[in-house]
């Protein structure tokens, strides 16, 4: 159809290229908290102070420039310690400047969207490809302000880029902003200093392959015990050989514990990070390395036996298995999760949902079959106007976790992870799908067809059904099939092509010419029915 956008082909989701596990630092003396907290600070500021030179230098920078700013933080520090804070900064900065390009589309897409509302007439209704006209004058002449203010903040975004500047707060701009509202946050200025320094302390370290348990800088045996290289002028607080501190905390990793002591007995490279929860008064340690990448089975070997399909939804994931063929077979999942209360609790219902469904699809050995969302334009109030409550729901939806959760715990189990493009799942499963799978003894919802037209997608069948065909004795009483051209289509009332070749009904000679021909059909009310006649008129006489 002209008016459909193209639809990406499904891609096996590669493997994850890293893992990262964190345990907590329990028992540590006061020292220890204390030396901690000093050289995390000396650390975080040497670290602003090289991301202020880094962002200063803008698209100027080369590798003489990152040469020198690692010579004048040895100085200071140590070689290792300069190494991990000018490789941060690298990636602070970057990570900054892809936020600004999705700013800059964002504004750009805000700016369209407002200058098409804008040139329909008031009160226009839209269709679902294009929206119509603003509601009422009021709300056309705020929208035309806010135009306005769109393209000059799009000239100014647009000019840092080009010149290379970005705008990096180290500890967070939101905590940044909080300090100005402290008591709709509700928290003191002693609370908020303790989450700002907490924020800005620095105490990563990247591993190096051949060293001594894997890491210099911040070392952890394979027994437990921590320690870390104290900078320079730092040195006089060390109380181990070769100006090392070690902590009294032992620790030891409950997930992926055998993986993280195998690397350190090989001297394999582990990078560490320790910080603190202010809010809870812990330190924790994160330990991370790389991974080969997990070898993908091709798309034919994973459409093999058959596709789970499965919707996101904002509080449930549904699923519905299907054959080769991608005929729904069994009974619809749904796996359900709360994302309300604290940060570690939504992310425990997140990973008991994908779990549940993980060992359900690895139960009847089939790969899983899911939308490649990506929410990040589609949760603007240019696009969606006063639906508020619309673009909460997106927004609420933990599209970028749950991916990342589940390509790291389907890689873990072996069960390969097929991608499709999101477009018109929903509706044409609704459309298609949702009707016909609805029985007295169940009720096929939305989003049970949604996932049935993901999986089909996923198995390369097309997600619209063909409906049977017209009913013999009246042809005009069931309607055409939906998948018949449509009026506008080309050569739509023209013969059909002759195939050579054996057919399985014999046609008759001349008749092919005449197949669209309905004055050539004997048919009911048609000139071929019976010749040329003509209804003689009564006789006046009888």
């Amino acid at each position: 159809m002209g008016g459909l956008r193209e639809v990406a082909a499904p891609f096996v989701v590669p493997g994850p290229s890293g893992v990262a596990v964190r345990t907590r630092l329990k028992d540590l003396a006061a020292g220890d908290e204390k030396v901690l907290c000093l050289v995390g600070d000396l650390l975080g500021s040497l670290a602003s102070r090289d991301l202020k030179t880094r962002c200063s230098a803008g698209l100027e920078h080369d590798s003489e420039q990152w040469a020198e700013r690692k010579r004048v933080l040895t100085g200071r520090s140590s070689s290792r310690w300069a190494g991990s804070i000018t490789k941060a900064t690298h990636d602070q900065w970057a990570l900054a400047r892809r936020g600004q390009l999705a700013h800059l589309q964002n504004l750009q897409a805000g700016i369209e969207t407002i200058t098409h509302r804008l040139s329909r007439p008031v009160g226009e209704k839209g269709t679902k490809r294009a929206p119509g006209g603003y509601r009422s004058r009021r709300e056309w002449h705020a929208k035309s302000r806010r135009l306005r203010l769109l393209e000059d903040r799009l000239e100014a975004v647009r000019a840092d880029r080009e010149a290379g500047i970005v705008r990096v707060v180290r500890g967070g701009k939101r905590l940044l902003n909080t300090r100005h509202h402290l008591q709709e946050a509700q928290l003191t200025e002693e609370q908020w200093r303790a989450r700002w320094q907490a924020g800005r302390r620095f105490l990563a370290a990247d591993g190096e392959s051949g060293k001594r348990f894997g890491n210099e800088t911040i070392r952890v045996t394979d027994d437990g015990e921590v320690s870390l290289k104290l900078p320079e002028p730092l040195a006089h607080l060390a109380n181990a050989p070769h100006g090392r501190y070690v902590l009294t905390a032992k620790v030891s990793f409950a997930h992926r514990g055998e993986q993280w002591r195998d690397r350190v007995a090989a001297n394999r490279a582990v990078a560490y990070r320790i910080h603190e929860d202010p809010v809870r008064g812990r330190w924790y340690l994160t330990a991370s390395w790389t991974i080969a990448p997990v070898q993908t089975v091709p798309l034919a070997t994973a459409r093999a036996s058959g596709m789970v399909g499965v919707d996101t939804n904002a509080d449930h994931l549904a699923a519905w298995r299907l054959d080769s063929h991608g005929n729904p077979t069994g009974h619809p999942k749904r796996f359900d999760y709360d994302l309300s209360g604290p940060a570690a609790h939504r992310d425990a219902q997140v990973r008991h949902a994908l779990i549940r469904l993980l060992h359900w699809a690895a139960r009847h050995g089939l790969a899983i079959a899911i939308e490649d969302l990506d929410f990040t334009a589609e949760t603007t109030r240019e696009k969606h106007g006063r639906n508020k409550k619309f673009r909460n729901l997106i927004s609420g939806m933990p599209v970028s976790k749950l991916r990342a959760r589940l390509v790291s715990m389907a890689a873990e189990l072996g069960i390969p992870l097929v991608a499709v493009d999101p477009a018109y799942t929903s509706r044409w499963g609704a459309q298609h799908w949702q009707k016909p799978l609805t029985t007295t003894t169940r009720k096929t919802t939305r989003h049970d067809a949604a996932a049935v037209a993901i999986g089909r997608r996923a198995l390369g069948h097309p997600i619209r059904r063909r409906t049977a065909p017209p009913p013999h004795d009246r042809s005009d009483r069931a309607g055409h099939r939906t998948v018949q051209a449509e009026p506008v289509a080309p050569g739509r009332e023209g013969n059909r092509p002759r195939i050579p070749g054996p057919r399985t009904r014999s046609v008759g000679a001349g008749r092919g010419a005449n197949a669209v021909d309905q004055n050539a059909q004997h048919r009911s009310g048609r000139s071929a029915e019976h010749g040329f006649w003509q209804q003689d008129s009564l006789p006046l006489s009888l």
